[in-house]
């Protein structure tokens, strides 16, 4: 998935080498084109593509939570345990 990521900074970065060292071109030139061209387009379209994930990394901690807090444990109520088992002595 991020090898497309990786090539268009590598071209990205070749195009702000090539303006750095063309007799034209300026170093501050080559940053802009490097920031414009290669990490902001980049930057942006890997945010895009990780949001579905994020959402669904964010509905599974919101179920897990929902599923922690709803859970019943055998004693979460406090209530005393009802005698299944007659006391000695005594007919049920």
């Amino acid at each position: 998935m991020y090898i497309v990521p990786i090539a268009w900074l590598y071209v990205a970065l070749m195009m702000a080498v090539a303006e750095a060292t063309n007799s034209n071109g300026t170093v501050l030139g080559a940053v802009i084109t490097f920031l414009l061209y290669g990490l902001g387009p980049v930057a942006l379209v890997v945010y895009l593509m990780g949001s579905p994930a994020r959402r669904r990394a964010i509905k599974a901690k919101e179920a897990a939570e929902w599923a922690a807090a709803h859970s019943v444990a055998p004693d979460a109520g406090r209530h005393a345990a009802a005698d299944v088992i007659a006391p000695v002595g005594k007919e049920p």
